[in-house]
């Protein structure tokens, strides 16, 4: 088939700012190439995609946007004409003729509004929950009448939607050769992720002070007071910022960790870095809380806590030697390849595209 996949208007491919979507884009475009498909990419300028010279990558140029995670729930502002994510969905637009289907990734008001005037199908991997009253409206509307439009990358993020009634669910995958298994059990404790208060670092700030350890940070430092607040809270030295690195560097120094922390302070929709943790061999610690809940084994691959619980993530920390690094890595293979997730929304596809008709 002939995709057109349309990017987030948050951040060009490669700025970190776009989040999991980037990593989820890039892996999907791997899979589709490897199972034969022709792939285009529009996205906003500068965006590179990684170790992968077969798509076709359209840049377009316009301010960056503001996530809707970051507006308040019953913000009405949405959207306009020649804002960046309608110029992205403008050039999506222009291939249509040549197309199979557009798979938007942008979580946005207009590229869902637009499947009720396009004559050929615009598919909707939904990459957030329930953050934005105005999202949840457009999406229940277009839902109607293109039920099978949508895909989400777990149950936990899909019944933030109580209107969908019968979810695809098509969780996510990555290329497992960028992923280099290491069998140690002596390292430091990690954290990844975006440096902002739906995050909760502090949370694995506070276990790392508890255990008197050092935690290495991974990701964009997105709000500065955010984190300038979470230091001036612990002794100097504690967090050990590593800023932003690509997946190739970041798996080098991730796979050294003896465990991940992920802390969510919001319903993940999936969690990408649990699972590129667990790839590596580390094993996760987590809130049982949206997508991850639904990726970690507990007592197999990691432990799930009750969300908030810091005490009891203090505990379970101090259990992971006793998880096998190799029992996280074999599930990653058998759930979350890049080939596994591509077939998932292959089949999605086709079966979306079999049943569409366009309603008046």
């Amino acid at each position: 088939m002939n995709f057109v996949l349309l990017s987030t208007p948050i951040g060009f491919l490669g700025s970190g700012k776009g989040g999991g979507v980037e990593l989820t884009l890039n892996s999907l475009v791997n899979g589709l190439i490897g199972m034969g498909h022709n792939i285009k990419v529009v996205a906003p300028k500068y965006s590179k995609l990684n170790n992968n010279n077969s798509a076709d990558l359209y840049c377009v140029e316009g301010s960056e946007q503001e996530s809707w995670q970051h507006k308040d729930y019953f913000s009405k502002e949405i959207t306009k004409n020649h804002s960046l994510v309608s110029l992205m969905l403008e050039k999506a637009l222009s291939f249509s003729n040549e197309s199979d289907v557009i798979l938007n990734f942008s979580y946005d008001f207009l590229p869902i509004y637009e499947t009720l005037k396009s004559d050929k199908p615009i598919a909707h991997l939904i990459s957030m929950g329930d953050e934005s009253f105005e999202i949840r409206k457009v999406i229940s509307k277009v839902y109607k009448q293109y039920p099978n439009n949508f895909a989400f990358h777990t149950l936990s993020q899909a019944m933030d939607f109580p209107f969908i009634k019968k979810p695809n669910i098509v969780g996510n995958g990555f290329d497992l050769s960028n992923y280099k298994f290491q069998d140690r059990k002596n390292g430091p404790l990690g954290w990844v992720g975006r440096v902002a208060p739906e995050k909760g670092l502090e949370d694995a700030v506070y276990v790392a002070n508890e255990l008197g350890e050092n935690l290495k940070v991974w990701g964009l430092i997105e709000d500065k007071e955010y984190a300038s607040n979470i230091e001036k809270n612990y002794p100097k030295g504690l967090i050990s910022w590593q800023g932003f690195l690509e997946t190739n560097e970041l798996q080098v120094e991730l796979g050294k960790c003896r465990a991940l922390i992920n802390t969510p302070k919001w319903n993940e929709a999936y969690g990408n870095v649990v699972v590129e943790a667990m790839a590596c061999g580390v094993p996760v610690v987590a809130y049982k809380r949206g997508g991850p809940s639904e990726l970690i084994i507990h007592g197999e691959t990691g432990f799930l806590v009750t969300p908030d619980d810091t005490k009891n993530l203090v505990l379970f920390v101090k259990r992971i030697n006793g998880i096998s690094r190799q029992k996280c890595r074999d599930w990653v293979e058998e759930n979350a390849s890049s080939e596994i997730f591509a077939d998932k929304i292959t089949k999605w596809i086709e079966s979306l595209k079999k049943n569409y008709r366009i309603k008046t």
